[in-house]
């Protein structure tokens, strides 16, 4: 399962540091799966009971991408990359499928 989160998180857990991070996580998912939910409907929305209006989409500045993208330290056809976590990412070809055991 670690391998599979370290996949997925793009974060090494092979440091104390970081195993330790890791365990605050799950203690904290602990804490929560321990809650009594008996008789609680569940929510769509935390902001439910009230009314939420949605305003005009209105442009006011436009045709800014390349300005914007000049902020970026790496783009790739017009987007934005963001950087990986403290391990790098395999290659498609090199992944093995996940299998939970």
């Amino acid at each position: 399962v670690v391998e599979h989160l370290e996949r997925l998180a793009l974060v090494d857990f092979g440091g104390p540091e970081a195993v330790a991070r890791l365990e605050r996580a799950v203690a904290v998912a602990d804490r929560l799966r321990a809650v009594d939910t008996d008789g609680v409907q569940p929510l769509e929305s935390v902001l439910e009971d009230r009314c939420l209006y949605l305003r005009s989409d209105n442009v006011v500045e436009g045709n800014c991408a390349e300005e914007l993208l000049r902020n970026s330290h790496r783009v790739v056809e017009e987007y934005f990359v963001a950087p990986p976590g403290n391990i790098s990412l395999p290659k498609l070809d090199e992944q093995e499928p996940f299998s939970p055991s």
